[in-house]
């Protein structure tokens, strides 16, 4: 793992990163996300085969672990949603 990130936008970064590696989501469209973008269930490249991955990834990328009782539908409902979780862990 890496060491966790310190930093908002490094997190932001990193989760726009993932979503395009991962998901293979096009660059510009992550770019537009906003807040209220919604994810899980609407993006039909995010189902729930690509939880797994999707999470491992951000896992390795922000040096965090997440716990399988972490995880849940509000959490990836959207992209602000998500993000703020990824902050917590990672800027602990």
């Amino acid at each position: 793992m890496v060491a966790a990130l310190n930093d908002d936008q490094e997190v932001d970064a990193t989760l726009r990163a993932v979503l395009v590696d991962v998901l293979g989501l096009g660059v510009d469209q992550v770019a537009a996300f906003t807040d209220s973008t919604a994810l899980f269930g609407d993006l039909p490249e995010f189902d729930s085969m690509a939880v797994a991955g999707l999470l491992s990834e951000l896992e390795e990328r922000l040096g965090i672990l997440i716990e399988d009782d972490e995880v849940d539908a509000d959490m990836l409902e959207s992209y602000g949603r998500l993000l703020t979780f990824l902050r917590a862990k990672a800027l602990r």
